[in-house]
């Protein structure tokens, strides 16, 4: 599967695709006329300053295409960055569940809690009763060494976060 780009950056390339194109029309609609007038009167000063300017139009068309290339090969990298993230911390996750020794439906209630779903939530989406998922729940946090839910989710942040926040002064 290709990299997925997000609307913020599909606005964007969308935006600098129609600046370009516009450019682009205004650059061969001069180009066009520098040319018409080199051929009625190629000594005349105006032609000549008409020409530069034509030619910095066609330089920011150029510069903008390869901004554009840059920008969307920055989206696709950054997108596969965050991929490579959320697969990193799923099998930071799955191998800290084996480790804990949860049972297959202590994982799935486990993996639910950790997207932050409620009991209620979690017990209708496995067909259980909220008691068996508020018991799971509870040998959940035993077998991890936490104290709740809170807690529980906190232990995966840490990871997320490196060695953590830099402590302030008070």
């Amino acid at each position: 599967m290709g990299p997925i780009l997000r609307p913020k950056g599909r606005r964007e390339t969308a935006a600098l695709s129609v600046f370009v194109a516009l450019q682009s029309l205004a650059a061969v609609f001069f180009v066009g006329d520098v040319f018409s007038d080199l051929a009625a009167d190629a000594d005349s000063l105006h032609i000549w300053f008409e020409g530069v300017v034509t030619l910095a139009l066609v330089l920011g068309v150029l510069f903008g295409i390869v901004s554009l290339r840059r920008t969307i090969t920055l989206i696709e990298e950054q997108d596969r960055a965050l991929d490579v993230a959320r697969g990193a911390l799923a099998d930071v996750v799955e191998r800290q569940f084996t480790a804990w020794g949860l049972t297959p439906a202590e994982t799935d209630v486990g993996l639910l809690a950790l997207k932050g779903l409620d009991v209620a939530e979690i017990a209708a989406l496995r067909g259980a009763a909220q008691g068996t998922v508020r018991a799971q729940l509870t040998r959940i946090y035993a077998k991890a060494g936490v104290s709740g839910r809170a807690q529980f989710a906190a232990y995966f942040v840490e990871d997320l976060m490196g060695e953590g926040l830099p402590l302030r002064a008070a």
